[in-house]
């Protein structure tokens, strides 16, 4: 659960270049070993995360005034972006 809780969190702090302007394209990072892509879409004043791990978990966060919330892997996440960490984030570019 802590593996999936901080996958979440990473995943929250790539979504700061998309309150800029609406995301389409594919992105994804790998931690521990494992491969996430996702697509991120702004939606009024938030920013929808949306993709699936390589192990076959699907996730959907929404970012909103600095705050993550959402589900990942059929578990309900929250957190504040602040609390993110990057360390040993590999990025993918497609």
């Amino acid at each position: 659960m802590t593996k999936l809780l901080t996958a979440a969190a990473l995943i929250a702090t790539l979504a700061a270049p998309a309150f800029a302007k609406d995301v389409a394209a594919q992105r994804s990072f790998t931690r521990d070993g494992e491969t996430y892509v996702y697509t991120a879409a702004v939606k009024g004043d938030a920013t929808v995360l949306s993709g699936r791990s390589s192990s076959g978990r699907d996730f959907r966060l929404t970012v909103r005034n600095g705050h993550v919330t959402g589900r990942s892997g059929g578990v309900p996440v929250s957190f504040d972006v602040d609390s993110a960490t990057t360390g040993g984030l590999e990025l993918a570019a497609r």
